[in-house]
């Protein structure tokens, strides 16, 4: 319970910081992916609110960010993977040992328990 109301008092005011964020960059920006050549309002086109801009930025860092992070732990998912199926064999021997019949004792050790 404590988590969902420290949740709502964080999300909400970074929710409203977001929207007053977007309200206050709503003029428009003529995008332009070759930097060689610069921006010329005369040119055809069309403009893009500057907020948009921001957050299709920042949704790309994110998204590329997780990728990455994801492709880093692939070694660590296979050794678990590796290490899950190697506990499932584990279970599956020691309880199949539990459940086997006692064997008689081998009539060696028997002789050497005699012997001490």
């Amino acid at each position: 319970m404590r988590k969902r109301i420290v949740g709502w008092l964080v999300l909400v005011p970074l929710c409203l910081l977001v929207l007053v964020f977007a309200l206050a960059n709503r003029h428009t920006v003529a995008l332009n992916f070759n930097p060689l050549v610069a921006a010329d309002e005369a040119a055809p086109g069309f403009g893009v609110p500057l907020f948009l801009v921001i957050y299709a930025v920042l949704f790309i860092g994110i998204s590329l960010g997780g990728l990455s992070v994801w492709f880093t732990q692939a070694g660590h998912r296979k050794e678990e993977r590796r290490l899950r199926r190697e506990n499932e064999k584990l279970k599956a021997d020691l309880e199949r040992s539990r459940r086997a019949p006692a064997r008689e004792p081998d009539a060696a050790l028997l002789a050497t328990d005699e012997l001490v």
